[in-house]
């Protein structure tokens, strides 16, 4: 059964279109202000607008916020005073991500149904004991929990019910058996899954055990396929003629995008770089002028290799933390003495030394909005303290670690200080890959062999 939104007031792109433009030096060049309680000027813009309820005039305002992990979106709210109809929602302003996400929770009690969540308008949500889907573009975006997702969907098919029992009253009493099964599920009477599937890659379930590792939640980030690209409004470019490696290995290519932060025009420059004892990467980096925000991303210059790679280093001294290291999209992290793990995807591809990864993780975790705040469970903040503070320790030497990069794909690096020889605080172990992580990888569906005997001329 599939369940459709409640019902919507005007819709806030249209009244964004007829909003006044922000004004005056504090916002020049800085559209979406990062959210913040101490930010006095940042306030919402006001609008009339139709309420699709009693066709009276309301008010929408609207917040252009910055919030990490989103990037852009924009905050909606939509009040009649007339019928006192309202309504919320949360539109992603920024751009798509590279890849989908997929977030696989299994609800087990009330700390599950409290998880913060974000769903985008492209995400689809499932909870597969009930046969139960809401499709994607049914419903508006979202800032909730669990439990607020469910109601929501409560909402969205009671709100009809007195126009079936009318006309189709045999199918308002099922819809109305149905409704007490979500009901139910709010109890938590027994466990039951939560899965959250958006193609745009924007979608978020808070982990309320971070910077640990959560047992009950399977994050997976996967390639978009044709249909999901051209839902997304996305269109594939054609293929350009591939330049030849001796020109790419000998000069920066440059090329206009948009910057992450910002939105504004930017240039982004590419290289291809040979790391002596792996392979060739592709480096770019992106600099905004408007904002001044400087990012970097790697990229394999290969193929996928045959067999996976986990590199083990035991952090002993100092110096290890000038290692030079690649982490690839692909590849997970993890720090035992920590109980930390950081999943495929989180953070990108990384062309940086052990010091500066270590550092990216501790500012993701700690400027983790969802795991700090005014919603944060009480001692939440004492444990992520807590743990900026461990590798702290680890990463001036004062405390021995185990440094773990586990890669599918085998395109991860961790420079070996002792090279040619081995080193003897490391360990690198090659592995067959699952059919789980074939999947993660797309391979599963790849075909290698044989092809050509189906492209061959019939006679």
């Amino acid at each position: 059964m599939a369940a459709g939104g409640a019902l919507e007031s005007a819709p806030p792109a249209a009244a964004a279109a007829s909003a006044p433009a922000p004004a005056g030096p504090s916002t020049a060049g800085q559209l979406f202000r990062p959210l913040g309680a101490e930010d006095e000027e940042q306030q919402p813009t006001e609008i009339e607008s139709l309420c699709m309820n009693c066709y009276h005039q309301g008010t929408t305002r609207l917040l252009l916020t910055k919030i990490p992990f989103f990037r852009e979106i924009i905050v909606s709210s939509f009040s009649c005073e007339h019928c006192g109809w309202s309504n919320t929602e949360i539109q992603s302003a920024g751009r798509i991500q590279d890849q989908g996400v997929c977030y696989t929770l299994t609800v087990r009690g009330q700390e599950d149904m409290n998880r913060e969540v974000v769903k985008t308008d492209s995400a689809t949500a499932r909870i597969p004991e009930l046969d139960f889907e809401i499709p994607a573009f049914s419903q508006k975006g979202a800032l909730t929990t669990v439990e607020g997702l469910i109601s929501r969907a409560i909402s969205g098919l009671e709100q009809d019910q007195p126009t079936r029992k009318a006309n189709e009253d045999g199918i308002a009493e099922r819809i109305d058996a149905f409704i007490v099964k979500l009901k139910e599920l709010k109890q938590v009477a027994s466990p039951f899954t939560l899965i959250i599937d958006d193609p745009s890659g924007n979608s978020f379930v808070e982990n309320p055990h971070a910077p640990r590792k959560d047992d009950a939640l399977v994050v997976t980030h996967y390639n978009r396929t044709l249909q999901q690209a051209e839902m997304l409004g996305l269109q594939a470019e054609a293929p350009e003629e591939k330049p030849k490696e001796e020109d790419l290995r000998n000069e920066v290519l440059q090329f206009n995008t948009n910057c992450p932060e910002c939105n504004a025009p930017a240039q982004t420059n590419m290289k291809l770089v040979q790391i002596p004892h792996f392979k060739e990467v592709i480096i770019m980096a992106t600099n905004c002028e408007n904002c001044g925000h400087r990012t970097n991303e790697v990229k394999s210059g290969g193929a996928v290799e045959p067999l996976g790679t986990k590199i083990t280093l035991r952090v002993t001294d100092p110096s290890d933390m000038t290692r030079d290291l690649l982490k690839s999209e692909t590849c997970s992290v993890e720090i035992p003495e920590l109980e930390f793990e950081l999943g495929m995807a989180v953070l990108g591809g990384k062309f940086t030394t052990l010091e500066g990864l270590l550092k990216d993780i501790q500012e993701l975790v700690t400027k983790n909005p969802f795991t700090l705040g005014d919603s944060c469970n009480p001692g939440r903040s004492d444990k992520i303290q807590e743990f900026s503070e461990k590798l702290d320790q680890i990463i001036q030497g004062k405390v021995k670690a185990h440094f773990i990069m586990n890669d599918p794909a085998g395109n991860s690096y961790l420079q070996n200080l002792y090279a040619p020889e081995d080193d003897p605080e490391m360990k690198t172990e090659q592995y067959k890959r699952t059919f789980e992580q074939n999947e993660d990888l797309g391979l599963n569906d790849m075909r290698t062999e044989g092809y050509e005997a189906d492209q061959a001329p019939q006679r």
